[in-house]
């Protein structure tokens, strides 16, 4: 991956999460004087003249207030959502696939809570009904990500030192992609 395809985290004014950019954006609002750099990322860019270090973090130096932006609704971002892993069985192997908890023939419909990752094997087992009528159980209840590090994390390769930027409940949420190995 080139150095400046990286992801890096935007804070606002406040030291607020914004959003996620690529570091050769970073580095233009860097030299234009709309940011600064917070956390290096310890990779060096280099011209025929002068070394530029990559940022993680950049905080833009105008006071932009987050909003909380919805997360899109899609098998990508559900997939993402659980960290590609079954929500039935706790395997992380093989194709996964989105299943309806509800199936959509029982009224259920394409919602944040009403989707989750499911392996090949599970979804079939589970087939067109609700979980307890397969005797199956859901690992956690499926809910729509909320704030904006969720926005950032599903749609970003984490970087740790983002860690001290991101509330309690985004840093389990980047521990796990990390743990994934998704970083």
């Amino acid at each position: 991956m080139s150095p400046l395809s990286r992801s890096v985290l935007i804070l606002n004014g406040h030291y607020e999460p914004l959003t996620v950019c690529h570091a050769k954006r970073a580095l233009v609002l860097v030299f234009l004087g709309r940011a600064e750099m917070i956390e290096a990322s310890g990779l060096v860019v280099r011209s025929s003249v002068a070394a530029f270090p990559v940022p993680s973090v950049i905080r833009v130096l105008r006071a932009i207030r987050p909003h909380g932006r919805a997360v899109a609704l899609t098998k990508k971002n559900v997939l993402k959502r659980d960290g590609h892993r079954c929500q039935y069985c706790a395997s992380a192997h093989g194709k996964m696939t989105t299943d309806h908890v509800v199936p959509r023939s029982a009224g259920g419909a394409d919602s944040w809570a009403n989707l989750v990752c499911a392996c090949a094997g599970c979804n079939r087992r589970k087939g067109n009904r609700t979980p307890q009528q397969a005797g199956m159980q859901l690992l956690r209840q499926p809910s729509a990500p909320r704030g904006v590090g969720a926005v950032i994390l599903l749609g970003a390769l984490p970087d740790p030192r983002w860690r001290i930027f991101l509330g309690p409940r985004h840093v389990s949420l980047l521990d796990d992609r990390l743990a994934a190995g998704m970083a």
